[in-house]
């Protein structure tokens, strides 16, 4: 079982949060700023975090969850408080800005009830209109990391198959949408053992692979933030290991399948570890997290087509936003893009809802890239010594986008179809060896059932072998009996013959002498007469 880290301890000051006592005129003050909570279209201000008064009853406070928004609702599953795994399901609707809690039940083929384990440290992945779970610590130590997907409609967990080679189970990893397939970095093990390796899994086929990659790995981590670029680089920021936190960024071609740690321009953020991050168009969302120092109160924001970091804001208090195991998402109403944070550990646990409008914009504009070119802001950059060339510069990506983007799609795309039929035929191949193994299974079954009988009748053939064999000892002790009865008789008769005879031989020297041939039965018929 893996073992339960407290998070680090925090004491800074709260933020002045009072609701009135009136329902119907629900007003909240935070910092001498009154807003009316009627939805998340009521938050005015850019830029700030604000809190949200949420009626119904609240989810018990956690940290190490997961949470994914479906169809205008936010899912929360799991979680820790106070060292115990939760396995429970809230539902913030955004519409009526309320909380609920769902039931779930499990679809198994086995006729035995069947329960989805309460964990921690786990991903929630929107796919569609359900959601995946991967991986995840709890209580029952599991070999391979499990894949599980819940429908919101009919409040179902099922536990999907996977082929290939599944990655060992672990939790605190960071699981990354890229196009069609889902990126495992990193995470704690089994035995606090820290991981960097790396595993994809196609949704199409739900296939795992794992990959071996080249350049600068970083480091085995976990806690650690990732995010998607332009459906090609995935990057890697900041995370812990036992000793200590990082607040290093790597980046992967998912083409190349190589690392490389790219040069930062803006401000330096500070290490951290327990962080959120939320992708809104080309920008990177970073909130919350700690160190072994202080929890961090920045919400930051990453530029990935520049790689220039800048504070969103500053929040001081013990809330979502500055909180280590937190949870973040991103929901867009009215155009509006809103993050929501949830839960997380600053000194206690928490169940607060924050919310903050954001001005940032799905992307960014080319006039302001020339800017930064002007100024001298590099786009990303490789290593100095790696053989790489500049993965980020605008003028690459542009000239990629016009000059090869149809090429290379094309491309792309008979690859996969060319891999999709591979795959297609190892699956029928794998139908046909998998019904020719059942056919022989239920004819082994049959032939074991057959010898099964054959054995319990020769068993009974034996047992009925065994009692006439035993009456048929009990009946020759008995004739040996007789027989020893019989030897002495014999005895017996033949030594009262010889005293007879010897009588007789006596009688003959007189008158009235028998013949010696005379038997038994007439000698001793004349003694009688």
């Amino acid at each position: 079982m893996p073992s339960i880290q407290e998070p680090l301890h925090f004491k800074p000051q709260e933020p002045k949060v009072v609701v009135a006592e009136n329902e119907n005129d629900k007003m909240v003050d935070v910092q001498d700023k009154e807003v009316t909570m009627e939805g998340l279209c009521s938050v005015a201000a850019y830029d700030q975090w604000t809190p949200l008064s949420v009626p119904g009853q609240r989810p018990k406070p956690r940290y190490k969850h997961g949470a994914a928004v479906v169809q205008e609702k936010m899912y929360v599953f799991g979680g820790n408080h106070n060292g115990r795994y939760l396995g429970d399901i809230q539902v913030l609707d955004f519409k009526s800005l309320s909380w609920s809690k769902l039931e779930a039940k499990v679809q198994s083929e086995s006729a035995e009830p069947a329960s989805v384990a309460p964990c921690a440290g786990h991903s929630l992945i929107p796919s569609g209109n359900k959601i995946l779970s991967l991986a995840g610590h709890t209580r029952e130590h599991t070999e391979s990391l499990s894949v599980k997907e819940f429908d919101p409609q009919t409040c179902t967990w099922s536990i999907l198959r996977t082929y290939g080679k599944s990655p060992s189970s672990r939790g605190g990893q960071s699981v990354t949408r890229v196009g069609d397939t889902l990126v495992v970095f990193g995470g704690e093990g089994g035995g606090r053992s820290l991981l960097n390796d790396l595993h994809v899994l196609d949704l199409e086929t739900m296939t795992w692979d794992e990959f071996e990659s080249t350049g600068t790995t970083p480091s085995p981590r976990s806690e650690h933030a990732a995010a998607c670029y332009a459906d090609w680089y995935l990057l890697i920021f900041g995370g812990g290991s036992h000793s200590t936190c990082f607040s290093d960024l790597y980046l992967l071609d998912m083409q190349t399948m190589g690392w490389s740690r790219p040069e930062q321009h803006g401000i330096i953020p500070e290490p951290r570890a327990g962080h959120a991050g939320v992708t809104v168009g080309d920008n990177w969302v970073i909130t919350g997290g700690g160190n072994s120092k202080k929890g961090v109160p920045e919400t930051l924001v990453l530029n990935m087509s520049t790689l220039v970091w800048s504070v969103v804001t500053s929040f001081e208090g013990r809330a979502p936003p500055t909180s280590e195991g937190s949870s973040l998402v991103l929901h867009t109403i009215n155009g509006e893009d809103f993050l929501l944070s949830f839960g997380g550990y600053s000194g206690r646990y928490s169940n607060e809802v924050y919310a903050l409008k954001t001005s940032l914009r799905p992307s960014v504009s080319s006039s302001r890239i020339d800017e930064l070119e002007t100024n001298g802001m590099t786009p990303l950059s490789a290593e100095v010594n790696s053989s790489r060339e500049p993965i980020f510069e605008i003028e690459e990506l542009r000239d990629d986008k016009n000059k090869k983007g149809g090429d290379i799609s094309k491309t792309l795309v008979q690859a996969v179809k060319r891999e999709k039929n591979q795959v297609e035929e190892r699956l029928e191949q794998e139908k046909l060896q998998s019904f020719n193994l059942k056919k022989e299974l239920a004819d082994v079954e049959n032939k074991n059932a057959e010898l099964t009988k054959e054995l319990q009748s020769v068993r009974d053939q034996l047992s009925d072998e065994a009692a006439r064999a035993s009456k048929l000892e009990d009946e020759v002790s008995e004739i040996q009996q007789r027989l020893q009865k019989m030897e002495t008789l014999e005895k017996e008769f033949e030594l009262l013959r010889s005293e007879r005879g010897g009588g007789s031989d006596e009688s003959g020297s007189g008158s009235n002498k028998r013949p010696s041939s005379v038997g038994f039965r007439r000698w001793y018929g004349d003694d009688e007469r």
